[in-house]
């Protein structure tokens, strides 16, 4: 594996957020010193990677001072955090990445956002995300571009692709972000950090004008594990706001996460059975991982459930999320959408009512596949992305494996079995791979699995040696 690259940021900002944490509650550094170190890294790495375009100092100074503001208690005791772009923060401006809203300033936040304040959480800024997250590469014509400080010149990721360049380059110690193609996840790969897609209700809710969906679902997304947890339970808890919403656990995802030494079997589906396509320099570093984990104890088998009808399946779920969406748009918004947004929107609306419901019906099958897995495993093993990041000014990628792939989705195939299940998934750094860029291995949990699915990526995070930290971004 190469070096990892040097980190010359403020100190406090190479620091894991438990340990910040630990140390707010010590009252051994305040909210306002970690604020003033925040701010300062952004405006060090921020020209350079466009990860956090729209600041709120003023609001955040605010809470600071005020600890009945912030809460100032709870899981997060003040630390600063980050919220993409497509999440309303109050008094803050949200533009969703179009220009139909790029002057929108919401008067209330998101519920997710009250509650991520409530138990502590201080916001400082709106991470950067693709035109209404649609993609796996984080541009739009309000702020342009964020690329991947692990090398500018490739893709950081989407949609939560300004979290994920964020929190690698150490501007920030949790970001929030959301995911329905892979969007918590395929940036986290990318970028070197944790992106955990929540089971359905867990971590709010996919929207107010999506709220009965429970295939796009908001998350946490950290440098580590440990980090991961600790910001899940900052967001976790019923809310009778929304109609998905899921009670909290009964012990935290935190505790949950230090129990590595419990026996973990794991399925191991290098394609997803021929689903997903793989770059060669990929599959042999996953394989390298997977022996890794067998050398440490833990079983390790190839297997994968049927999944003939997913292709399918999950893109009839997005269209009718899509066309859901935009109903109610008016075409001033609706006219700057990028091409890729407009052909998902007319594919949507082309549904019949025969394709939802043989979505509807063929998830079932998928999903009673996956318990059957797990009868014998606890966790499935695949690729989060099937391929090294490509170049920032490609859109999308158009072959992995040797294979031409035809729809800008196509590339992100690894990341339709959770939203189609509706099954907890994580993205976990294994180490540096290929030209010394960071490589993700995604885990998919069982129902409801959060606290075993961390526990499991945790176990990961220790065999290979990681986290891998912060980094200076590599022009």
């Amino acid at each position: 594996m190469n070096s990892r690259p040097n980190f010359s940021g403020p100190e406090l900002c190479g620091l894991e957020a438990h340990q910040v944490v630990k140390i707010l509650k010590a009252g051994q550094v305040s909210p306002a010193e970690l604020l003033e170190a925040a701010v300062q890294r952004i405006s060090q790495t921020g020209p350079v990677i466009n990860a956090t375009p729209t600041l709120c100092e003023t609001r955040a100074r605010k809470a600071v001072l005020d600890p009945q503001e912030s809460g100032h208690a709870g899981w997060l005791a003040g630390l600063p955090i980050s919220i993409k772009d497509l999440n309303a923060v109050a008094g803050v401006r949200t533009t969703y990445g179009t220009k139909g809203f790029a002057n929108f300033v919401p008067q209330d936040s998101d519920p997710l956002v009250e509650q991520i304040e409530a138990r502590g959480g201080v916001v400082l800024g709106k991470t950067n995300t693709p035109e209404f997250g649609a993609g796996g590469n984080t541009f739009n014509d309000v702020f342009g571009q964020t690329l991947n400080p692990w090398n500018t010149s490739l893709n950081a990721g989407g949609s939560s692709g300004g979290a994920a360049a964020s929190l690698a380059a150490g501007e920030i110690w949790l970001s929030q972000g959301s995911d329905h193609g892979g969007s918590l996840r395929t940036p986290a790969a990318y970028c070197g950090i944790v992106g955990l897609r929540p089971s359905p209700g867990i971590a709010g809710g996919p929207g107010k004008d999506n709220a009965f969906m429970i295939e796009a679902v908001q998350g946490p997304m950290a440098r580590s594990v440990t980090d991961c947890a600790l910001f899940l339970d900052a967001m976790s808890g019923f809310d009778p706001r929304l109609p998905i919403s899921y009670p909290g656990p009964s012990t935290s995802y935190q505790e949950a996460a230090t129990c590595v030494e419990a026996p973990i079997t794991i399925a191991f589906a290098p394609d997803l059975g021929g689903f997903g396509q793989v770059d060669t320099e990929m599959d042999l570093h996953l394989r390298g991982v997977l022996g890794q984990l067998q050398r440490d104890g833990v079983n390790v088998d190839e297997a994968c459930p049927d999944l003939s009808n997913l292709e399918r399946t999950y893109h009839s779920l997005r269209g009718l999320m899509w066309a859901t969406a935009v109903k109610r748009l008016p075409q001033d918004i609706k006219q700057y959408f990028k091409a890729t947004l407009a052909q998902n929107t007319v594919f949507g609306q082309s549904l019949t009512i025969d394709d939802i419901i043989d979505a509807n019906l063929n998830r079932s099958i998928i999903f009673d596949q996956m318990l059957a897995l797990f009868e014998k495993y606890d966790v499935l093993a695949c690729p989060t992305v099937g391929c090294m990041p490509h170049l920032a000014s490609k859109e999308w990628v158009s072959s992995v494996g040797g294979v031409e792939l035809t729809g800008y989705m196509d590339w992100l195939r690894f990341a339709f079995l959770a939203t189609t299940t509706g099954l907890p998934a994580i993205s976990v750094p294994v180490g540096l791979g290929p030209r010394g860029l960071p490589v993700g291995l995604q885990l998919i949990g069982k129902p409801r699995g959060e606290a075993a699915l961390l526990a499991a990526a945790r176990r990961v995070e220790i065999v290979v040696g990681g986290p891998l930290g912060p980094i200076d971004p590599i022009v």
